[in-house]
């Protein structure tokens, strides 16, 4: 019999819903267990749910030997501690995004992954799924030649009587930038393969509860490429990657969340002469996807889709986003 990856839910956030099915789906995964601060919270959800244990403390959680793995789904200015600590409990750890939110908070969770030896990882979903992989492909194959110009965006509508949801409150690091921004930083930065941009300039609008609610910003990196990405709250939802290089154009209408809808995933690719070819990505869930990057990682022995020098390569470019946003200049990566 092959052997499962026993996962446990560390809180009961509302994104913990697009792993649900995806963690039952996987024939390798099984979802034991429910955390959360309120024990009553966690009776509910576990019996909402379907799973097995609840426990009324995070603590609780990483002491059950029978949990492999957790989901992080905290807020963004909770990851670092609890990673820390599920790390040190023996846990493999699937942080959703981002993984940490200062250069000392990663210095810390990669000290703790080398200590511990398990696996962690950023839950970038897109990144694990194949269409983001077969994009991949054909920027390192040299159909679209040099990549001269990445155009990339993720925007929803959060209204700002909202104030109490997590991604607007500055108590647990939210903000646009950390919270949808982090797509548009990490694409480019694959997509160019190079490492972090060296120069970055940004520009943010603060909204009332004190976080950026948008976050335009040009990153440029060492051939020359260039980077224009946008994120917000206070725009209609709209999505969309542009590659553009010296011998093609390639359009990903649907780059965060392909294939989650049931639905094929369609890039389109323009040549010099414009013509188009469809690219066609039959539908996989994305978070399946990374539930499956981890199954491979604890029970094969493969390396992780987005390695921790990967976060750290995203984390130096959002944090000289944020500087450059809060002073006004541009700011040199890394200085």
């Amino acid at each position: 019999m092959t052997k499962l990856l026993r996962w446990g839910l560390l809180s009961t956030a509302n994104i913990n819903k697009a792993l649900l099915g995806p963690l039952r789906q996987s024939p390798r995964s099984e979802l034991m267990a429910v955390a959360s601060r309120d024990a009553d919270r966690a009776v509910a959800y576990a019996a909402q749910h379907a799973i097995p244990k609840a426990y009324g403390s995070y603590e609780e959680l990483l002491a059950d030997s029978e949990v492999d793995a957790i989901y992080l789904s905290l807020p963004n200015g909770l990851h670092a501690a609890w990673a820390i600590q599920a790390m040190q409990a023996g846990k493999h750890v699937l942080c959703e995004k981002p993984l940490v939110v200062n250069m000392a908070e990663f210095e810390a969770v990669a000290a703790a992954a080398r200590v511990s030896g398990v696996t962690i990882f950023e839950a970038f979903m897109y990144l694990h799924h194949p269409q983001t992989r077969q994009a991949l492909e054909l920027v390192r194959s040299g159909r679209l030649g040099r990549l001269q110009l990445i155009n990339s965006w993720f925007n929803f509508y959060l209204p700002p009587e909202r104030a109490a949801n997590v991604r607007l409150r500055a108590d647990l690091t939210g903000g646009a930038a950390w919270d949808v921004g982090v797509y548009p930083n990490s694409v480019a930065i694959t997509m160019l393969g190079e490492g972090a941009p060296v120069e970055v300039w940004a520009q943010q609008t603060i909204g009332e509860s004190g976080v950026d609610v948008s976050m335009s910003a040009q990153l440029r990196f060492a051939s020359g490429a260039v980077a224009q990405i946008s994120t917000g709250f206070r725009t209609p939802f709209r999505e969309a990657v542009y590659l553009v290089g010296e011998r093609g154009i390639l359009h990903i209408p649907e780059p965060w969340k392909p294939g989650l809808t049931g639905r094929d995933s369609v890039m389109t690719l323009t040549d010099l002469d414009e013509r188009t070819e469809q690219i066609i990505t039959p539908a996989v869930n994305p978070y399946l996807c990374e539930v499956q990057a981890m199954e491979a990682c604890v029970l094969d022995g493969a390396a992780p889709v987005v390695s921790l020098a990967d976060s750290r390569t995203f984390l130096q470019s959002m944090l000289a986003i944020h500087q450059s946003a809060r002073t006004g200049q541009v700011v040199r990566v890394g200085e």
